[in-house]
Protein backbone atom coordinates (compact mmCIF):
# COMPACT_ATOMS: atom_id res chain seq x y z
CA UNK A 1 0.00 0.00 0.00
CA UNK A 2 1.55 3.29 -1.09
CA UNK A 3 0.95 6.71 0.37
CA UNK A 4 2.40 10.15 -0.15
CA UNK A 5 4.86 11.33 2.45
CA UNK A 6 3.22 13.24 5.25
CA UNK A 7 4.60 16.57 4.01
CA UNK A 8 3.19 15.92 0.51
CA UNK A 9 -0.45 15.84 1.64
CA UNK A 10 -2.10 19.17 0.74
CA UNK A 11 -3.39 21.09 3.75
CA UNK A 12 -6.43 23.31 4.01
CA UNK A 13 -7.98 25.32 6.81
CA UNK A 14 -11.37 23.68 6.26
CA UNK A 15 -13.18 21.16 4.10
CA UNK A 16 -14.95 24.07 2.40
CA UNK A 17 -11.56 25.56 1.45
CA UNK A 18 -10.45 22.20 0.05
CA UNK A 19 -13.60 21.89 -2.07
CA UNK A 20 -13.41 25.47 -3.35
CA UNK A 21 -9.74 25.19 -4.25
CA UNK A 22 -9.66 21.69 -5.72
CA UNK A 23 -13.19 21.33 -7.12
CA UNK A 24 -12.35 17.62 -7.00
CA UNK A 25 -13.72 15.25 -9.61
CA UNK A 26 -12.40 12.26 -7.65
CA UNK A 27 -13.43 11.45 -4.06
CA UNK A 28 -11.23 13.07 -1.42
CA UNK A 29 -10.38 11.74 2.05
CA UNK A 30 -10.00 14.61 4.53
CA UNK A 31 -7.76 13.88 7.52
CA UNK A 32 -8.61 15.83 10.69
CA UNK A 33 -5.78 15.48 13.24
CA UNK A 34 -7.69 17.18 16.06
CA UNK A 35 -10.34 14.46 15.95
CA UNK A 36 -7.75 11.67 16.01
CA UNK A 37 -6.13 13.34 19.02
CA UNK A 38 -9.46 13.66 20.80
CA UNK A 39 -10.36 10.02 20.25
CA UNK A 40 -6.98 8.78 21.47
CA UNK A 41 -7.10 11.01 24.53
CA UNK A 42 -10.49 9.57 25.56
CA UNK A 43 -8.99 6.08 25.75
CA UNK A 44 -5.54 6.96 27.05
CA UNK A 45 -7.10 8.98 29.88
CA UNK A 46 -10.20 6.89 30.55
CA UNK A 47 -9.53 3.22 29.90
CA UNK A 48 -7.97 1.35 32.87
CA UNK A 49 -5.19 -0.35 30.90
CA UNK A 50 -3.37 -0.36 27.56
CA UNK A 51 -5.20 0.77 24.42
CA UNK A 52 -4.43 -1.17 21.23
CA UNK A 53 -5.47 0.28 17.87
CA UNK A 54 -7.17 -2.43 15.80
CA UNK A 55 -5.32 -1.96 12.52
CA UNK A 56 -8.00 -3.74 10.50
CA UNK A 57 -10.34 -0.74 10.97
CA UNK A 58 -8.15 1.44 8.77
CA UNK A 59 -4.59 0.40 7.86
CA UNK A 60 -3.78 3.29 5.52
CA UNK A 61 -0.39 4.84 6.36
CA UNK A 62 -1.92 8.32 6.49
CA UNK A 63 -4.33 7.18 9.19
CA UNK A 64 -1.71 5.18 11.06
CA UNK A 65 0.48 8.29 11.22
CA UNK A 66 -2.39 10.15 12.88
CA UNK A 67 -3.05 7.33 15.36
CA UNK A 68 0.62 7.16 16.32
CA UNK A 69 0.99 10.94 16.55
CA UNK A 70 -2.01 10.97 18.91
CA UNK A 71 -0.08 8.82 21.38
CA UNK A 72 -1.12 5.22 20.63
CA UNK A 73 1.81 2.80 20.92
CA UNK A 74 0.06 -0.59 21.10
CA UNK A 75 -1.49 -2.19 18.01
CA UNK A 76 -3.89 -5.11 17.59
CA UNK A 77 -2.47 -6.78 14.50
CA UNK A 78 -4.46 -9.66 13.02
CA UNK A 79 -1.96 -10.83 10.39
CA UNK A 80 1.73 -10.91 9.60
CA UNK A 81 1.10 -8.26 6.95
CA UNK A 82 -0.32 -5.87 9.55
CA UNK A 83 2.63 -6.53 11.86
CA UNK A 84 5.08 -5.78 9.04
CA UNK A 85 3.18 -2.60 8.18
CA UNK A 86 3.27 -1.30 11.76
CA UNK A 87 6.85 -2.28 12.59
CA UNK A 88 8.16 -0.85 9.30
CA UNK A 89 6.70 2.56 10.15
CA UNK A 90 6.95 2.58 13.95
CA UNK A 91 9.83 0.38 15.18
CA UNK A 92 9.05 1.16 18.82
CA UNK A 93 5.38 0.14 18.52
CA UNK A 94 4.18 -2.94 20.42
CA UNK A 95 2.22 -5.38 18.27
CA UNK A 96 -0.12 -8.07 19.61
CA UNK A 97 -1.05 -10.98 17.28
CA UNK A 98 -4.63 -11.38 18.47
CA UNK A 99 -6.24 -13.32 15.61
CA UNK A 100 -7.14 -16.82 16.92
CA UNK A 101 -6.21 -18.44 13.58
CA UNK A 102 -2.92 -17.75 11.81
CA UNK A 103 -1.49 -18.95 8.52
CA UNK A 104 1.24 -21.59 8.82
CA UNK A 105 4.63 -20.01 9.57
CA UNK A 106 3.25 -16.58 10.44
CA UNK A 107 3.62 -16.95 14.20
CA UNK A 108 7.21 -18.09 13.64
CA UNK A 109 7.96 -15.02 11.52
CA UNK A 110 6.22 -12.68 13.97
CA UNK A 111 8.16 -14.11 16.92
CA UNK A 112 11.58 -14.37 15.29
CA UNK A 113 11.59 -11.22 13.14
CA UNK A 114 9.58 -8.83 15.28
CA UNK A 115 9.67 -10.22 18.82
CA UNK A 116 5.89 -10.61 19.07
CA UNK A 117 5.00 -12.43 22.30
CA UNK A 118 1.18 -12.02 22.60
CA UNK A 119 -1.02 -14.48 20.68
CA UNK A 120 -4.67 -15.53 20.83
CA UNK A 121 -5.98 -19.10 20.42
CA UNK A 122 -9.31 -20.86 20.87
CA UNK A 123 -8.42 -24.50 20.19
CA UNK A 124 -5.70 -27.09 20.77
CA UNK A 125 -4.58 -27.14 17.15
CA UNK A 126 -3.68 -23.45 17.10
CA UNK A 127 -2.01 -23.71 20.50
CA UNK A 128 0.17 -26.61 19.39
CA UNK A 129 1.01 -24.91 16.07
CA UNK A 130 1.95 -21.71 17.90
CA UNK A 131 4.27 -23.48 20.34
CA UNK A 132 5.88 -25.56 17.59
CA UNK A 133 6.59 -22.47 15.48
CA UNK A 134 7.95 -20.24 18.22
CA UNK A 135 9.81 -22.86 20.28
CA UNK A 136 10.06 -20.63 23.37
CA UNK A 137 6.84 -21.08 25.36
CA UNK A 138 8.21 -19.26 28.41
CA UNK A 139 8.44 -16.07 26.33
CA UNK A 140 4.78 -16.07 25.31
CA UNK A 141 1.51 -14.76 26.68
CA UNK A 142 -1.24 -16.92 25.18
CA UNK A 143 -4.75 -15.45 25.28
CA UNK A 144 -7.56 -17.99 25.24
CA UNK A 145 -10.54 -16.43 23.50
CA UNK A 146 -13.98 -16.71 25.09
CA UNK A 147 -17.18 -16.68 23.07
CA UNK A 148 -19.41 -13.82 24.30
CA UNK A 149 -22.79 -13.62 22.58
CA UNK A 150 -24.83 -11.13 24.61
CA UNK A 151 -26.73 -9.34 21.85
CA UNK A 152 -25.58 -5.80 22.61
CA UNK A 153 -23.65 -5.26 19.37
CA UNK A 154 -24.77 -4.61 15.79
CA UNK A 155 -22.42 -7.33 14.51
CA UNK A 156 -21.64 -10.35 16.69
CA UNK A 157 -18.11 -11.77 16.56
CA UNK A 158 -18.41 -14.98 18.58
CA UNK A 159 -19.95 -17.43 16.11
CA UNK A 160 -16.64 -17.71 14.24
CA UNK A 161 -14.15 -17.51 17.12
CA UNK A 162 -14.18 -18.27 20.83
CA UNK A 163 -14.72 -21.11 23.29
CA UNK A 164 -17.37 -21.58 25.95
CA UNK A 165 -16.16 -21.40 29.58
CA UNK A 166 -15.62 -25.17 30.16
CA UNK A 167 -13.49 -25.48 27.02
CA UNK A 168 -11.71 -22.17 27.67
CA UNK A 169 -10.91 -23.29 31.22
CA UNK A 170 -9.42 -26.52 29.90
CA UNK A 171 -7.32 -24.55 27.41
CA UNK A 172 -6.11 -22.20 30.14
CA UNK A 173 -4.90 -25.18 32.16
CA UNK A 174 -3.15 -26.60 29.11
CA UNK A 175 -1.46 -23.31 28.31
CA UNK A 176 -0.08 -23.14 31.84
CA UNK A 177 1.11 -26.74 31.73
CA UNK A 178 2.95 -26.14 28.44
CA UNK A 179 4.82 -23.08 29.67
CA UNK A 180 3.34 -19.80 28.36
CA UNK A 181 1.61 -17.29 30.61
CA UNK A 182 -2.13 -18.07 30.39
CA UNK A 183 -4.37 -15.08 29.61
CA UNK A 184 -7.96 -14.47 28.51
CA UNK A 185 -9.57 -12.40 25.78
CA UNK A 186 -13.02 -11.85 24.27
CA UNK A 187 -14.82 -9.58 21.80
CA UNK A 188 -18.38 -8.47 22.57
CA UNK A 189 -19.06 -7.55 18.91
CA UNK A 190 -18.68 -4.62 16.56
CA UNK A 191 -20.49 -1.34 17.31
CA UNK A 192 -21.54 -2.47 20.79
CA UNK A 193 -24.24 -0.12 22.09
CA UNK A 194 -24.49 -1.69 25.55
CA UNK A 195 -21.73 -0.95 28.10
CA UNK A 196 -23.21 -3.76 30.21
CA UNK A 197 -22.05 -6.29 27.59
CA UNK A 198 -18.49 -5.70 28.80
CA UNK A 199 -19.53 -6.35 32.41
CA UNK A 200 -21.22 -9.59 31.33
CA UNK A 201 -18.12 -10.68 29.44
CA UNK A 202 -15.80 -9.88 32.35
CA UNK A 203 -18.06 -11.90 34.64
CA UNK A 204 -17.82 -14.80 32.17
CA UNK A 205 -14.04 -14.42 32.27
CA UNK A 206 -14.10 -14.47 36.08
CA UNK A 207 -16.11 -17.70 36.11
CA UNK A 208 -13.75 -19.25 33.56
CA UNK A 209 -10.73 -18.42 35.71
CA UNK A 210 -12.40 -19.97 38.76
CA UNK A 211 -13.31 -23.05 36.75
CA UNK A 212 -9.74 -23.40 35.48
CA UNK A 213 -8.12 -22.83 38.85
CA UNK A 214 -5.41 -20.89 37.01
CA UNK A 215 -4.23 -17.34 37.65
CA UNK A 216 -4.24 -15.38 34.41
CA UNK A 217 -1.46 -12.99 33.49
CA UNK A 218 -3.59 -10.49 31.55
CA UNK A 219 -7.10 -9.81 30.26
CA UNK A 220 -7.81 -8.40 26.81
CA UNK A 221 -11.40 -7.15 26.60
CA UNK A 222 -11.26 -6.72 22.82
CA UNK A 223 -12.90 -3.99 20.79
CA UNK A 224 -16.49 -3.15 19.93
CA UNK A 225 -16.51 0.41 21.28
CA UNK A 226 -18.90 2.27 18.98
CA UNK A 227 -18.21 5.09 16.62
CA UNK A 228 -20.65 7.90 15.87
CA UNK A 229 -23.83 6.65 14.20
CA UNK A 230 -26.82 8.89 13.53
CA UNK A 231 -29.29 5.99 13.59
CA UNK A 232 -28.34 4.65 17.02
CA UNK A 233 -28.09 6.11 20.49
CA UNK A 234 -24.38 5.71 21.23
CA UNK A 235 -23.71 5.93 24.98
CA UNK A 236 -20.88 8.18 26.26
CA UNK A 237 -17.50 6.45 26.46
CA UNK A 238 -17.37 7.29 30.16
CA UNK A 239 -20.20 4.81 30.70
CA UNK A 240 -18.13 2.07 29.09
CA UNK A 241 -15.00 2.88 31.08
CA UNK A 242 -16.85 3.11 34.41
CA UNK A 243 -18.72 -0.15 33.76
CA UNK A 244 -15.48 -1.92 32.80
CA UNK A 245 -13.64 -0.58 35.84
CA UNK A 246 -16.40 -1.74 38.21
CA UNK A 247 -16.52 -5.18 36.57
CA UNK A 248 -12.74 -5.57 36.77
CA UNK A 249 -12.93 -5.00 40.54
CA UNK A 250 -14.90 -8.25 40.85
CA UNK A 251 -11.84 -10.18 39.64
CA UNK A 252 -10.14 -9.28 42.94
CA UNK A 253 -6.76 -8.97 41.23
CA UNK A 254 -4.74 -5.86 41.91
CA UNK A 255 -2.63 -4.63 38.99
CA UNK A 256 -3.92 -7.24 36.52
CA UNK A 257 -2.71 -6.06 33.08
CA UNK A 258 -5.76 -5.15 31.02
CA UNK A 259 -5.97 -4.27 27.31
CA UNK A 260 -8.63 -3.17 24.85
CA UNK A 261 -8.68 -3.13 21.04
CA UNK A 262 -10.73 -0.20 19.71
CA UNK A 263 -10.68 0.34 15.96
CA UNK A 264 -13.75 2.33 14.98
CA UNK A 265 -13.68 4.37 18.22
CA UNK A 266 -10.11 5.54 17.61
CA UNK A 267 -10.36 6.42 13.93
CA UNK A 268 -13.95 6.89 12.69
CA UNK A 269 -14.35 10.60 13.45
CA UNK A 270 -10.95 11.55 12.03
CA UNK A 271 -11.82 11.24 8.35
CA UNK A 272 -14.44 12.91 6.17
CA UNK A 273 -15.11 11.98 2.54
CA UNK A 274 -15.86 14.54 -0.16
CA UNK A 275 -17.88 13.14 -3.07
CA UNK A 276 -19.25 14.87 -6.14
CA UNK A 277 -22.63 14.42 -7.79
CA UNK A 278 -22.02 13.30 -11.37
CA UNK A 279 -25.64 13.04 -12.54
CA UNK A 280 -29.17 13.62 -11.30
CA UNK A 281 -32.20 11.80 -12.69
CA UNK A 282 -35.27 12.93 -10.78
CA UNK A 283 -34.88 11.61 -7.26
CA UNK A 284 -31.79 9.55 -8.18
CA UNK A 285 -28.23 10.82 -7.77
CA UNK A 286 -25.06 9.28 -9.19
CA UNK A 287 -21.87 10.11 -7.27
CA UNK A 288 -18.17 9.34 -7.79
CA UNK A 289 -17.87 6.79 -4.96
CA UNK A 290 -19.95 3.80 -3.99
CA UNK A 291 -20.35 0.36 -2.46
CA UNK A 292 -17.18 -0.96 -4.09
CA UNK A 293 -15.26 2.04 -2.80
CA UNK A 294 -15.75 3.78 0.53
CA UNK A 295 -19.25 2.51 1.36
CA UNK A 296 -18.73 -1.24 1.65
CA UNK A 297 -19.60 -1.20 5.36
CA UNK A 298 -23.19 -0.26 4.57
CA UNK A 299 -23.71 -3.75 3.12
CA UNK A 300 -23.01 -5.51 6.43
CA UNK A 301 -26.02 -7.21 8.07
CA UNK A 302 -27.47 -5.30 10.99
CA UNK A 303 -25.69 -2.04 10.18
CA UNK A 304 -28.38 0.59 9.92
CA UNK A 305 -25.80 3.33 9.51
CA UNK A 306 -26.34 6.82 8.13
CA UNK A 307 -23.15 8.82 7.96
CA UNK A 308 -23.55 12.51 8.85
CA UNK A 309 -23.72 14.45 5.56
CA UNK A 310 -23.33 18.04 4.42
CA UNK A 311 -23.93 19.44 0.92
CA UNK A 312 -21.97 22.24 -0.78
CA UNK A 313 -22.10 24.02 -4.09
CA UNK A 314 -19.23 26.06 -5.54
CA UNK A 315 -19.96 29.61 -6.75
CA UNK A 316 -18.23 31.67 -9.45
CA UNK A 317 -15.65 32.87 -6.91
CA UNK A 318 -14.63 29.29 -6.04
CA UNK A 319 -16.32 29.45 -2.66
CA UNK A 320 -17.90 26.29 -1.29
CA UNK A 321 -21.27 27.33 0.09
CA UNK A 322 -23.85 25.28 1.96
CA UNK A 323 -26.57 24.30 -0.50
CA UNK A 324 -29.95 25.59 0.72
CA UNK A 325 -33.34 24.05 0.04
CA UNK A 326 -35.99 21.80 1.47
CA UNK A 327 -34.66 18.40 2.51
CA UNK A 328 -36.03 15.38 0.67
CA UNK A 329 -34.99 11.75 0.09
CA UNK A 330 -32.71 10.77 -2.79
CA UNK A 331 -31.55 7.35 -3.93
CA UNK A 332 -27.76 7.49 -4.29
CA UNK A 333 -25.82 5.32 -6.75
CA UNK A 334 -22.10 4.73 -7.11
CA UNK A 335 -20.12 5.17 -10.33
CA UNK A 336 -19.70 1.53 -11.37
CA UNK A 337 -21.82 -0.32 -13.91
CA UNK A 338 -23.23 -2.69 -11.26
CA UNK A 339 -26.89 -2.24 -10.29
CA UNK A 340 -25.96 -3.30 -6.75
CA UNK A 341 -23.73 -0.24 -6.44
CA UNK A 342 -26.30 1.80 -4.52
CA UNK A 343 -26.45 3.02 -0.94
CA UNK A 344 -28.96 0.80 0.89
CA UNK A 345 -31.08 3.68 2.19
CA UNK A 346 -32.04 7.05 0.72
CA UNK A 347 -30.15 10.15 1.81
CA UNK A 348 -31.99 13.25 3.00
CA UNK A 349 -30.54 16.08 0.88
CA UNK A 350 -31.52 19.58 -0.34
CA UNK A 351 -34.04 19.40 -3.18
CA UNK A 352 -31.89 21.64 -5.43
CA UNK A 353 -28.91 19.31 -5.49
CA UNK A 354 -27.50 18.53 -8.94
CA UNK A 355 -24.45 17.56 -10.97
CA UNK A 356 -21.30 19.32 -9.77
CA UNK A 357 -22.44 19.70 -6.16
CA UNK A 358 -20.51 18.04 -3.34
CA UNK A 359 -21.74 15.71 -0.61
CA UNK A 360 -19.46 15.47 2.43
CA UNK A 361 -19.77 12.34 4.53
CA UNK A 362 -18.31 12.77 8.02
CA UNK A 363 -16.96 10.10 10.42
CA UNK A 364 -15.82 7.91 7.51
CA UNK A 365 -12.50 6.41 8.63
CA UNK A 366 -13.65 3.01 9.91
CA UNK A 367 -13.78 0.08 7.46
CA UNK A 368 -14.01 2.39 4.43
CA UNK A 369 -10.44 2.65 3.18
CA UNK A 370 -9.81 -0.86 4.52
CA UNK A 371 -12.50 -2.50 2.37
CA UNK A 372 -12.39 -0.49 -0.88
CA UNK A 373 -11.60 -2.17 -4.16
CA UNK A 374 -10.67 -1.04 -7.68
CA UNK A 375 -13.79 -2.60 -9.22
CA UNK A 376 -14.50 -1.12 -12.65
CA UNK A 377 -11.29 0.90 -12.38
CA UNK A 378 -12.52 3.21 -9.62
CA UNK A 379 -10.27 3.49 -6.57
CA UNK A 380 -10.60 6.51 -4.24
CA UNK A 381 -7.17 7.51 -2.94
CA UNK A 382 -6.86 11.30 -2.93
CA UNK A 383 -5.96 12.75 0.48
CA UNK A 384 -5.85 16.17 2.09
CA UNK A 385 -5.35 17.33 5.67
CA UNK A 386 -7.68 19.75 7.39
CA UNK A 387 -6.12 21.99 10.02
CA UNK A 388 -2.95 20.95 11.83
Amino acid sequence: MSAPAKSDIPRFASIEKAIGTLKPVDPVYCLQPDKFRGAAKRFLDGFPGDTLYAVKANPHPNVLEQIYAAGIRHFDTASLGEIELIKSRFPDAICHFMAPVRLPGHAKAAFERYGITDYAIDCDFELEKLLAETGRPEKLRVFVRLATQFGGALLELSSKFGSLPPEAARLLKRVKELGPTPCLTFHVGSQCLSPFSYAQAIELARRTVVLAGVEIGALDIGGGFPGPDTNNDVPPYLWYFDTIREALATLERDKLPVMCEPGRALCAEGLSLVTQVVLRKGDRLYINDGIYGSFDELTMPGFNVDYPVRVFTVDSKSRALTLPGEIRPFRVYGPSCDTLDVLPRPLMLPDGIGAGDFIVFDAMAAYTVAARSNFNGYFPDTWVQIGS
